[in-house]
């Protein structure tokens, strides 16, 4: 039996580390795969986080077209079960409807990240079709927290965000409607980037303007690897309907250098919706902290209207996810969503989106444009909005009023509770603003809470380069040095 590399190493490696090291020969792309399926089998009954090993992509790792010259040297990746497509692989959104459903070609950005030099190796959960908070459909599988097993990972990047704070992999694609890259992220205790709309492509299928709330990304658990990713993935397809931003400088530079004396906006009281105190007391920790740094620091709240915002949000989302669930009936000829195979909520969105009308869509586009046009002029005055991810605590596995089993017969009511717990991210969808969580914070049952900063459109680099430098405060000791209960460095059988 062949020896891995030892398990503490491993996790102190992040992947631009893991590049290092192939690129200088000291270890194989091969067995750098080898390595990450060894830790999924191992882990993966605890945590669920993995649907599927591609095996013949472990063991040839250039095989579908993984640049081994690109900036992660064939280091291992998993895609979200959801998103961009991979040629020849399943992709089955979570859902027992969509089982055996298998993608015919790359997406464009399935393209970009296979030139980067990611080799992408497997596939990771998602709730149905990325609607809720958790990938917790017990007929479907159940993911959870490797902090602790009782509670949710949060979604809809659910395994990739379980996999990546397990020491799994140290980066996994993401997608991000409404805050399912930052919330998972932050619950997980890694760094979550929800990238400004016009950074990355999701060609051929669709576009910014058919899908303006949604956006790619990925979860690692350092800013230089995010960076890259970014870096290395970004840029628009041929025929996009808008331009793409494209930086001065590559982040991987931007990041080595401290942002100038930022004015940070603090708030969590949006609209309704208020934080509970332990995690107001770890936002005010939080800003403490970047006071320290040398920026200036205040508690104020953005001027716009929140429960319009929420309501448009919510009128996207019915509008967006009925067309998705009619466009995959209308290709197995079906009239209706299948009681044993479509989840409760989900066809309950379906049948409302059924009879919203262009005038309703006109409706949400102009409340989004009003709030958009209100944060920008706020912008003018404020670098960074800093929040908490999120509102509430991390619900236990099996908190069904947030899932797409729930039996609430409101669709309103279902989102209004959404809002409640995941109130400060949908706002970057909403607007196309970048977002990012870093893991700073915990609440008192030990459990990671992502800190949350937003900036202007296109303004990316400049979280990114604010999480580098309280990366470097912290000596890269994010979630203060801590590591999850069921983590790689765990693994008492060190062969494969």
């Amino acid at each position: 039996m062949e020896k891995v590399m030892n398990w503490d190493e491993w996790a102190d490696l992040d992947a631009i580390g893991l590049a290092e090291l192939v690129k200088n020969g000291q270890i194989s792309s091969q067995e750098v795969a080898k390595q990450v399926t060894v830790a999924i089998k191992a882990l993966n009954p605890e945590i669920n986080a993995v649907i599927e090993i591609f095996d013949d992509a472990v063991h040839d790792p250039m095989k579908d077209g993984t640049n081994p010259d690109g900036v992660f040297a064939g280091v291992p990746f998993l895609m979200k079960d959801l998103g961009p497509t991979v040629k020849g692989r399943l992709q089955e959104m979570g859902s027992l409807f969509m089982q055996g459903n298998r993608s015919k070609a790359d997406s464009f950005l399935t393209e970009q990240i296979r030139k980067a030099g990611l080799n992408i190796i497997g596939r990771t959960t998602t709730p149905e079709f990325g609607l809720c908070s958790s990938a917790e459909n017990p007929a479907v599988y159940v993911t959870r927290n490797p902090w602790n097993l009782d509670y949710t990972t949060c979604g809809s990047s659910a395994g990739t965000a379980a996999a990546v704070a397990a020491g799994i992999i140290p980066i996994s694609h993401a997608t991000d409607g409404g805050g399912s890259i930052r919330i998972p992220a932050g619950v997980n205790g890694n760094i979550g980037l929800k990238p400004s709309r016009g950074v990355f492509s999701v060609a051929p299928y669709g576009s910014d303007l058919m899908g303006a709330v949604s956006a790619q990304g990925c979860i690692t658990r350092t800013i230089r690897d995010t960076a890259a990713f970014v870096d290395s993935c970004r840029g628009g397809a041929p025929g996009e309907f808008m331009p793409y931003w494209m930086p001065t400088e590559p982040y991987a530079e931007l990041i080595r250098r401290d942002p100038d004396k930022l004015r940070i906006a603090v708030s969590h009281e949006w609209g309704d919706y208020r934080a509970t105190p332990e995690i107001v007391a770890e936002l005010e920790r939080s800003a403490r902290f970047l006071e320290k740094l040398g920026h200036h620091v205040e508690w104020v709240i953005p001027d716009i209207d929140f429960q319009t915002a929420y309501g448009a949000q919510t009128s996207c989302y019915i509008m967006n996810f009925s067309q998705v669930i009619a466009d995959l009936l209308e290709q197995k000829g079906l009239e209706r969503p299948p009681v044993d195979l479509i989840e409760s909520m989900c066809t309950k969105v379906w049948e409302e989106g059924r009879i919203a009308s262009y005038t309703d869509r006109a409706k949400m586009q102009a409340a989004f444009n009003r709030t958009s046009r209100k944060l920008g002029t706020f912008f003018e005055d404020w670098d960074i909005i800093l929040t908490p991810t999120m509102a509430l605590p991390t619900p236990k596995i099996g908190t069904k009023e947030y899932l797409t089993t729930s039996d609430n017969p409101s669709v309103h009511d279902w989102f209004e509770n959404l809002w409640s717990i995941f109130a400060y991210t949908s706002i970057a969808n909403l607007c196309g603003l970048p977002g990012i969580s870093l893991p700073m914070a915990e609440l008192k049952n030990g459990l990671p809470l992502g800190i949350h900063a937003l900036a202007r459109q296109g303004n990316d680099g400049l979280l990114l380069q604010l999480g580098a430098q309280i990366e470097r405060a912290l000596d890269g000791k994010w979630n203060h040095g801590r590591r999850p209960d069921v983590h790689v460095t765990s693994i008492k059988l060190n062969v494969r």
